[in-house]
């Protein structure tokens, strides 16, 4: 699409955005963004689905349950990380890289929590490459004008580029 094609009917959006989805708001606080504010974005014709929203905020994203896996598998996970208030954003903690490196030191004995642990690693790689993908678009149509939802448009998706969904699995290629 050129910068043309999307200004014949980008007025025609005015303030929807992608960040007002209620589609990729839900796969954001599944996949662990845990931004209460985001609900909020939704437009008025679609305010019976923040209930729905609200509801994944409240129930452990899919790293939340990956982490409690790894507790009930005897891994040392701080026992506070098992139940928490879920619609917190996660913070990355040391004993969950702990029980990453008993997982990745021993792949034989814990293979399927490895396998786990990288096809979580692949699926953050194709989400950092689509924000990528998503970010040259909106620059290459608008530049640097103000997004559609209200955001700075392409200085708020280069943020965006920095979130780290499953920051252990990061961190513990560097304590191999």
């Amino acid at each position: 699409m050129t910068p043309a094609d999307y200004m014949a009917f980008r007025a025609a959006l005015d303030t929807s955005s992608g960040f007002q989805s209620f589609q990729f708001r839900e796969l954001e606080f599944v996949l662990g963004n845990r931004n209460a504010g985001l609900p909020g974005a939704v437009p008025p014709r679609a305010r019976a689905l923040t209930a729905r929203l609200d509801a994944v905020l409240h129930e452990p994203s899919l790293y939340d349950r990956v982490v409690r896996l790894l507790a009930r598998r005897g891994l040392p996970v701080a026992p506070a990380l098992v139940e928490r208030d879920w619609s917190e954003s996660y913070t990355a903690d040391r004993s969950v890289v702990g029980a990453w490196l008993v997982v990745y030191r021993e792949p034989e004995t814990h293979w399927d929590l490895y396998e786990l642990g990288e096809d979580l690693l692949d699926l953050e790689d194709a989400m950092r490459q689509w924000r990528l993908r998503h970010v040259t678009t909106v620059e290459r149509i608008i530049g640097l004008k103000v997004g559609t939802g209200g955001t700075a448009g392409v200085p708020y998706l280069r943020e965006r580029l920095q979130l780290v969904l499953f920051p252990e699995l990061w961190d513990v290629r560097t304590q191999l």
